[in-house]
């Protein structure tokens, strides 16, 4: 890539999350050698100096720089002034489809925290072969969702080609332990996929296909993905929504329940394992480890009703009006304070083509949806910018563990995040 004016622009700077990855940003800068050259983005330059303002050391100086996402030629513009954009700008799909354009377009490196199936899909169908032609590296779910996944998978799978184990077959993925919020972006984005699920067949059938994001053939025999895919049209988000039976884990008598992230991150893990070829039995599906017993069971059941019945109350119009008032806004936040009691961990375990089985653990002491966020997008940017050397020879439309890989991983362990894989069997 030619030398260009910065290193990372941060578009979105002036939202909650956009605050705390700018904090994240400005904490790495301090006194670094390498000089990484940022600069702020976003649509009021009042609101920018205020972010700026609460910045301190090289940050205090960072350049501020005035764009309106639905400006195409402001964006076009801001694209080829930098390696790579960082955005927390959502919908996505109402915000995003002009600055992954200019990116892919100019051969400038994105990343951001969709959780939007619908936009990844347009994503990958309108530019993964030009961000293939200019060597952009269009990385989605660079947040909570779908980092821990695809890159716990990942490692999985690593481990199980460093052993000559074979190919990933059956892959699990719990929720053990998640204190903590799901940011009003984040709800904002579930609307709008959700309404879209109503009304268009389509998307349905986009939301509902755990392999609607994949390259090349997909399994011969269809997978389901735990966790709330919407397929089926309005019945069956009723029915879903009312179906609320708690599963047993057969290994160890846990109940179980959905994941509410599990619709999007099984299609990203599984975008990840056609790319890398996990192998033509992998099957992957995540859910929330409630435990064993009575309170267990309980547990499953009472979540997996409360996010089918949440699900159709955003979906619709009459009972959206009920909710919204409830649900945080987009730009809102907990206090310092509640982030700070935030924390979670998984656990993935993953079978292979010759019987062997591993188990990798994936934890952080931060808020998901809020602080560790704002360190897993950081963190993209940063080794999308400074371990060029590192990264997989590969461009396009990506994953984090396709595009930037054991590079995050090692980032990531570097801020308290626990990565670990062991072999089981």
């Amino acid at each position: 890539m030619p030398d260009r004016e910065f290193d990372i622009v941060l578009f979105g700077a002036t939202g909650f999350v956009g605050r705390l990855t700018a904090q994240h940003l400005a904490e790495q800068v301090k006194g670094a050698a390498d000089g990484v050259r940022i600069a702020l983005a976003g649509r009021s330059l009042e609101r920018l100096e205020e972010v700026r303002g609460e910045l301190t050391g090289p940050a205090s100086s960072w350049p501020l720089l005035v764009v309106d996402a639905s400006d195409e030629s402001a964006v076009r513009e801001l694209a080829a002034r930098t390696q790579v954009v960082v955005t927390t700008v959502g919908p996505y799909l109402k915000y995003g489809k002009a600055l992954v354009a200019a990116c892919a377009d100019a051969g400038t490196h994105y990343c951001d925290l969709t959780g939007e199936v619908l936009f990844v899909q347009h994503s990958v169908a309108a530019h993964h072969v030009a961000a293939q032609r200019s060597g952009a590296r269009i990385v989605h779910g660079c947040g909570f969702d779908s980092i821990p996944s695809d890159l716990g998978v990942y490692l999985t799978w690593r481990a199980a080609q460093d052993d000559g184990a074979g190919d990933l077959t059956r892959t699990n993925l719990a929720v053990t332990r998640l204190k903590g919020g799901f940011s009003g972006g984040t709800i904002d984005s579930a609307r709008g996929q959700l309404s879209a699920a109503v009304a268009d067949p389509a998307a349905r059938q986009a939301l509902g296909d755990p392999w609607s994001l994949a390259e090349g053939p997909r399994p011969s025999r269809p997978a389901v993905a735990a966790g709330g895919s919407v397929a089926g049209g309005v019945g069956a988000l009723v029915k879903r929504a009312t179906r609320a039976l708690p599963v047993r884990r057969d290994a160890e008598g846990h109940f179980t329940a959905p994941f509410v992230m599990a619709s999007y991150n099984v299609k990203i893990v599984n975008r990840s394992a056609s790319l890398l070829n996990y192998g033509p039995a992998f099957r992957y599906s995540e859910y929330t480890d409630c435990g064993p017993g009575v309170r267990g069971a309980a547990m499953a059941g009472g979540m997996a009703a409360a996010l089918g019945i949440g699900g159709v109350a955003l979906a619709f119009g009459p009972t959206r009006r009920i909710v919204d008032p409830l649900l945080p806004k987009p730009g809102e936040g907990p206090s310092e304070e509640a982030m700070a009691r935030g924390r979670f961990a998984m656990e993935i375990t993953g079978t292979t083509s010759t019987g062997a089985s591993y188990r990798t653990t994936v934890a952080a002491p931060y808020d998901p949806g809020y602080s560790g966020t704002a360190i897993m997008l950081g963190q993209s940017a940063l080794a999308l910018v400074s371990d060029s050397a590192s990264l997989p020879d590969r461009s396009g439309v990506l994953t984090p563990a396709t595009a930037i890989g054991m590079p995050l991983v090692e980032r990531l362990r570097r801020h308290q995040f626990t990565f670990a894989t062991k072999r089981t069997t």
